[in-house]
This record gives structure tokens, C-alpha cells and sequence, in this order.
């Protein structure tokens, strides 16, 4: 300890929350509403006693000081006694750019980290950019961190990691992927609900992540070493890879609440800093819970307001990602009484702030108070992104044969005009069929019911709404009519997602259809229900070669990529019959042409989602062109995708029940 002996403490700024160092020192400074007084405890290690505790200096509700000749690599935790009595010890910089928790996943004991803080911050970026894609270019990848890469078959050197998805990047590119959203990758405890349910037979965690500890700081668990400082590197060297080949990096936050819970679970920082000010409660001081976790941010007070954009603004400047996608956003839109309000000043706040102009705001809109806002989500601009949950409902509904669907299909399918018309943009919804939370690709053909026994809730949890269909038989079968119906079943979703207008986002694993087997909330799940099962894309290859063919048709093809709403003179809706659509007959076929200006490159696509053949009369290819079969889902690999396209010469065809074709004009 006598190196250490050299201490000097100055007053230093209250300015710029968190810690900044420069060649003399370091600043500290954290808010903290109605303390009597902070104290700033330092260590060199987590588990031993301080080397020194310094009191705190006041400049209004922010407590500050700049401390001299501090060793590089440092630990630090703020005591902290209120006004009312209340007394806290080893409360968290929210702050802070990393945690001194285990970089091992899973690893048990009580999780109690500390802030670290090394002053070998600096990273060479190479001079590789972000790609800035246009927003109607991009194809979203919805990935876990860990499950990419975890499973043995990945054959990676670092599995279940940051560095791992690097190893993982060829997939990538093969597939057609040029964005990648991953689930939450800020610091969380996978341990948290480790004794919560009475009834489960095994090791649950929290998988996905959706609870957050630390805005500021990427998951130790997803780091390679011990070292604070290595999971920023490696997190950098991450981005800087999928920039490099021409993928963005988009990550899911989650502002709604907090890992802190409800009141009677232990705090990590926000608690002890400002309960009242950081979470929505009631006249009784009980937290308003609009999240289903306990709590709800009070996003909308200027402090946590502040707190946000610091936060966002951090994540793209230092970390150099391009985007956001905002769980449960809509919870961000109640003020201080949990009420909506039409322009929420955070929202407006991220909206317009200079520095975060240029990257992707992505919503779910949508929160756990039966708030819905989809097609509404701050419509004053065309600035936001939405998850649109219709357009999901809508396909699923319509090609599984629903009745009385047509209509609403053919709106989703051509960028959702009646809910983004208002000024805003086929780009503002992000189509998808599967996420994270719900069925899988195979398993929505699969299942008419969850299976949810094994997360240990007696089948309570997830969504009872599927609009799933099994195609005959419930779960695993041998019977080879109905695997066929499914495969033809999961090529027309890919289908019809990849000739959609807006923007597609798919699941990790879609690609060769995995099986959660039934689960639709494979939140607790660290296994092969979550995992990306890398023998199992070798073993579905013919369907992975269909999948991956039709994203980079898209890519192609401009027409279906476009930044503005179609006009009528865009499409042309056919029925069995050319311009004859019926859309008041419900005989769950629709067909339509959508037409390139310069004729070559027209397409024609027609959905048959009944159970009977249709004949179809196909409309004539436009002046000087000849129709080419591009798609036709009733066929087996390597017909259901023609790498090298033949001409259809025939005038009608029979469509088989449950089929889609596409053609074009060539």
C-alpha cells in the first residue's frame, strides 16, 4: 500500500457522470438524489479490503472528486448514506465501462461485482468504417451472442463469445446477411432466477439476457478472459469484423427496466442512486410495473432521460455500433405516472440528437402493460423503425389458410401503407415471421400448441396466440406427407418475407429450420433449444440452400428494396384470373405482378394457401420478355429454387395446395 500513499484528492468537476482520466488523474462523478454524503471506495483487487476511501464532494445532487496518481488498472464502489437514514455499501457506477464479474458463464456464488476501470483503453480500428447501409438494403439476422457459437459443432476456437461470431463471419456472408441484431450483450447475471420455479428438473439461467445490471458495460460472460479490459477490446474487435465485411451491428437494449426488480429484491445502483427518480411509482411508493419485470424505468425524467443518451451515445461513438433496437419501447413513451404521452420527451430526445443521426432506431412497440402502439410509434417522423407484429400475425394467418385474410395480406405484403402512409416509409416496418420470443420457423409448421413444461412453469408462460399450424400431426412425425407440407409450408414464409416491401429480419437458425421443440419461451434455456446446432445445417442443406438463394434474389433485385410505397401503377393484383384479384371471394389465393420499370426483371408471385389445387391462368410477361421460373415451393431440391432459371412456357398452371411460384420476365 505505500505506493499508494501518494493520493491527492482534488474537488474536481461534477461535469461528465461516470469517470474520466487524463494524464494527472481521474474525475469521478455520480448522481445521487438526496445523499448526506458518498464516500468513493477504491481496491485493487475484488475481493480485498480497500486501499482507500475517499469522501465525495457535493455540487447540488451531483458528488464528485478527481483523485492523482492512481494506479492504471483500478476497482471502485461509492457508500453512499441518504438523508432518510438509509445507508448502502458497494453501489455501482451505472457509469461504468465494465464489471468485475466472472468472464465464466454460469459459474455460481453470489454475484456482487465491483467497477473496474483501466486506463488501456485505446483500440486500433484500422480505418475499418461502418457500411452505413440504406435502410431498404438491409437484411437483419437476429442472433444470441452465445448460442451462435456455443454448441461443440461450431468447431470455434472461442464458443459462446464475441470472438466467436468473428470465426462464424463466412456464414454470414454465404447466407446474404449485411446486419446482425444481437440480443442484449450489456452486463447481466444468467445466475438470477437460478431458485425461482419449484418445478424445474434442471439448471435454468437467464439466457437471453432481457435484465440488464449495467448499461455501459458488455457481458464478461462473452469475453475470452478474466480482464475488464479485455471484453471491450474483443467486443470492438467483434464490430470492427462485421464491419469489415460489410455487416452492421445492431444491439437490442432494454431501457424499460432494470435487473433491480421489484422492491424487495437486492440493488445493484439505481435504487440506492435515486429510486424515486429512476422507476415509475405509485402515491405508496411501490413500483408501476408495465414490463412484467418488477419495475419500469422512468425513462422520461430529465436525469434517466440524460442517462439514456449518454448511454446510446457511448455505445456508437466508443463502440461504434450502428444501430438499436428498444425492448418493450413502448414502455418509454409513459411519463412519471405510467402515463402514454403523445410526443415522450425521451423518445423526441433520442429522435433528434445530433450524434445518434445516422444510426438505426429500431422499436418494439409495444410493452407489458397493453399498451400497442405498432404503426404509431413516434409518427411525427419518419425516423423510427418498428417490430411489426401485424404484418407477423398477417402471414402466418394467411399461409397457414385462414379464412378472410386476402385483403390484409396483400397490405402487409407491400409495406403496411395504412399504418407507415403518414409520412413515414415501407422502411419504417420490420417484417418478420420468427424472433427470438415465440416459434421457430419448423416448429410454427409444426405445432399447434407450446411445450413449455421443461422452463418450469407448468406451461403458464408464452404466448397461447401462435397462429401455428402442424400440417396434420402435433410435434415429431414420420409420416412423410405431412414433413413434406412443412418443408413447402416453410419455404412459402421465407417466400413471401423476402419479396415483401420494408425490411426482413429472420432468426438465427431458420436458415436449416430448428426445433425448439415446441418451446415458445426458451428464455431460461442454456442448451441445444437455443443453440445454433452447426451439424444440423450441414444435415438440412437442400432447405439452407433454398433459404440462403432467395435473400441474395433479393439483394438483386431493386424493385423489392425500394424507399418509397408502391404506386398503383407499381403492381398489378391478379386472382386465378389476370386483374381479377376478387378480393371479396375468400379463396386464399392472391397473385400479383410487380412490375420493373425497365420490363426485364418484372416479377410474378402467386400464393395458393388452400387445401385443393388452383388453376391458374398466368398473366402475359410484359412487351419483348418471356416469364422464367425462378420459385416453385411444391418442388423438392433443387427445383424449388432455379439457380439457373428455365423459361415457363405455359399460359395456366395447377398450383398444388399450400404452393407459391415466382417468376421473371427475362
Amino acid at each position: 500500500m505505500s505506493e499508494l500513499q501518494s493520493f491527492q484528492v482534488e474537488k474536481g468537476s461534477p461535469l461528465n457522470l461516470g469517470i474520466f482520466g487524463d494524464c494527472g488523474g481521474i474525475n469521478f462523478s455520480l448522481f445521487v438524489h438526496q445523499a448526506q454524503n458518498v464516500t468513493l471506495h477504491l481496491f485493487l483487487k475484488p475481493t480485498d479490503p480497500p486501499i482507500a476511501q475517499i469522501p465525495l464532494f457535493q455540487t447540488g445532487e451531483i458528488w464528485h472528486a478527481y483523485v492523482k496518481n492512481l494506479p492504471a488498472d483500478l476497482i471502485y464502489a461509492f457508500e453512499i448514506k441518504k438523508e432518510d437514514g438509509s445507508h448502502y455499501t458497494k453501489v455501482l457506477d451505472p457509469y461504468a465501462k465494465s464489471l468485475t464479474s466472472t468472464h465464466i458463464w454460469g459459474k455460481s456464488g453470489n454475484y456482487a461485482p465491483s467497477c473496474a476501470h483501466s486506463s488501456a483503453n485505446t483500440f486500433d480500428w484500422q480505418n475499418v468504417k461502418s457500411p452505413h447501409l440504406p435502410l431498404q438494403n438491409l437484411v437483419i439476422y437476429e442472433m444470441h451472442v452465445r448460442g451462435f457459437t456455443q454448441h461443440p459443432s461450431s468447431q470455434v476456437s472461442h464458443p459462446g463469445q464475441f470472438l466467436g461470431v468473428i470465426e462464424k463471419i463466412p456464414h454470414l456472408i454465404d447466407l446474404g446477411i449485411n446486419a446482425v441484431e444481437l440480443l442484449p450483450i450489456q452486463e447481466f447475471n444468467e445466475n438470477e432466477y437460478q431458485k425461482l420455479f419449484p418445478n424445474q428438473e434442471k439448471q435454468l439461467y437467464n439466457y437471453w439476457g432481457y435484465s440488464t445490471v449495467n448499461f455501459f458495460s458488455p457481458m464478461k460472460r462473452y469475453a475470452s478472459e478474466e480482464n475488464s479490459g479485455v471484453v471491450i477490446q474483443e467486443f470492438k474487435t467483434m464490430v470492427r469484423e462485421l464491419h469489415r465485411h460489410g455487416i452492421e451491428v445492431i444491439i437490442d437494449v432494454v431501457f424499460n427496466h432494470t435487473a433491480e426488480g421489484g422492491k424487495k429484491k437486492p440493488g445493484f445502483c439505481f435504487r440506492a442512486l435515486a429510486d424515486e427518480i429512476y422507476y415509475i411509482q405509485d402515491e405508496e411508493k411501490q413500483y408501476k410495473d408495465y414490463t412484467g419485470c418488477g419495475n419500469t424505468v422512468n425513462s422520461n425524467h430529465p436525469v434517466v432521460r440524460e442517462f439514456i443518451l449518454d448511454c446510446l451515445r457511448y455505445w456508437v461513438v466508443e463502440m461504434h455500433v450502428d444501430g438499436f433496437r428498444f425492448d418493450l419501447a413502448s414502455a418509454l413513451t409513459r411519463d412519471e405516472q405510467g402515463i402514454p404521452v403523445p410526443l415522450p420527451p425521451a423518445i423526441e430526445a433520442i429522435s433528434e440528437d445530433p450524434i445518434l443521426s445516422k444510426v438505426k432506431l429500431i422499436a418494439e412497440p409495444w410493452d407489458a402493460g397493453m399498451l400497442y402502439q405498432v404503426g404509431d410509434f413516434y409518427p411525427q417522423k419518419n425516423r423510427w423503425c418498428e417490430w411489426n407484429g401485424r404484418y407477423r400475425d398477417s402471414i402466418r394467418r394467411f399461409i397457414k389458410g385462414t379464412d378472410h385474410q386476402k385483403g390484409e395480406f396483400a397490405t402487409r405484403i407491400s409495406g403496411s401503407s395504412d399504418m407507415y402512409g403518414n409520412g413515414r416509409a415501407p422502411t419504417s416496418s420490420i417484417n418478420f415471421i420468427n424472433v427470438h420470443d415465440g416459434f421457430t420457423l419448423r416448429d410454427l409448421v409444426s405445432y399447434n400448441m407450446k411445450d413449455n413444461l421443461s422452463n418450469g412453469e407448468d406451461n403458464r408462460d408464452g404466448t397461447n396466440d401462435n397462429d401455428s399450424w402442424n400440417c396434420g400431426e402435433e410435434g415429431v412425425t414420420e409420416n412423410a406427407q405431412i414433413l413434406q407440407l412443412r418443408e413447402r409450408q416453410m419455404r412459402n414464409f421465407h417466400l413471401i418475407l423476402m419479396l415483401s416491401q420494408g425490411i426482413p429480419m429472420l432468426l438465427m437458425g431458420d436458415e436449416y429450420g430448428h426445433t425448439k421443440k415446441g418451446n415458445n419461451n426458451t428464455w431460461c434455456q442454456d442448451n441445444e433449444l437455443n443453440w445454433f446446432l452447426w451439424d444440423q445445417l450441414k444435415n438440412h442443406n437442400a432447405f439452407y440452400r433454398y433459404y440462403k438463394e432467395l435473400i441474395h434474389f433479393r439483394h438483386a433485385h431493386p424493385i423489392l428494396q425500394r424507399s418509397t410505397f408502391l404506386e398503383p401503377d407499381d403492381i398489378d393484383w391478379h386472382g386465378e384470373e389476370p386483374f381479377q384479384p376478387q378480393w371479396e371471394v375468400d379463396n386464399r389465393f392472391i397473385a400479383f405482378t410487380l412490375k420493373n420499370p425497365n420490363k426485364k426483371g418484372t416479377l410474378y408471385a402467386a400464393f395458393n394457401a388452400d387445401g385443393f389445387p388452383i388453376k391458374v391462368h398466368i398473366p402475359a410477361s410484359p412487351l419483348s420478355t418471356q416469364w422464367y421460373w425462378i420459385v416453385n415451393t411444391s418442388k423438392d431440391s433443387p427445383d424449388d429454387f432455379l439457380e439457373n432459371p428455365i423459361p415457363m412456357n405455359l399460359e395456366h398452371y395447377e398450383m398444388p395446395p399450400y404452393s407459391a411460384l415466382l417468376l421473371e420476365a427475362k
